[in-house]
């Protein structure tokens, strides 16, 4: 029988980072508290207190990719990210194709709400782990790797 491994993924922002998380074995991916990112950076305690309370196996971070393919303005600042989460916390980290994710995650937040599932506004930082949830769905399902 196949053991469940936890996965951390992560929606790089320049203001919040979205974090969600999951498991290999139901494949299911839930939204977490975001991140701030302030003038000195990511909130890096806040990102390691996420990290040591699930210990995950490996890391996934969103790779921005523009719609017509070419990378993202963010792609600099989300690679140096990848690298750094991986160099503190001594983990695998993958880059995952982003692509639409805030827009999918923004629809599915709101058709909710709309619904009566959820009852407060739809926030920014909301938003963010819901994104972070589809790229953590995509590396799940295998599609969207980027070669680091």
């Amino acid at each position: 029988m196949r053991q469940a491994q936890v996965v951390l993924a992560f929606d790089f922002g320049l203001k919040r980072i979205g974090i969600a998380s999951g498991d290999t074995l139901t494949g299911e991916a839930r939204p977490r508290r975001a991140a701030a990112v302030g003038v000195q950076g990511p909130d890096w305690e806040a990102i390691g207190a996420a990290i040591h309370a699930l210990a995950p196996a490996r890391l996934v971070v969103g790779a921005p990719y523009n719609a017509n393919g070419t990378q993202g303005a963010l792609m600099p600042a989300a690679r140096r990210f990848a690298t750094e989460l991986g160099e503190r916390f001594a983990l695998p980290v993958h880059l995952v194709d982003e692509s639409f994710s805030s827009l999918e995650a923004s629809a599915a937040l709101k058709l909710r709400r709309a619904g009566g599932a959820r009852r407060r506004r739809v926030a920014r930082a909301d938003i963010d782990s819901a994104a972070a949830a589809v790229i953590l769905g995509r590396f799940l399902q295998g599609e969207g790797k980027v070669n680091s």
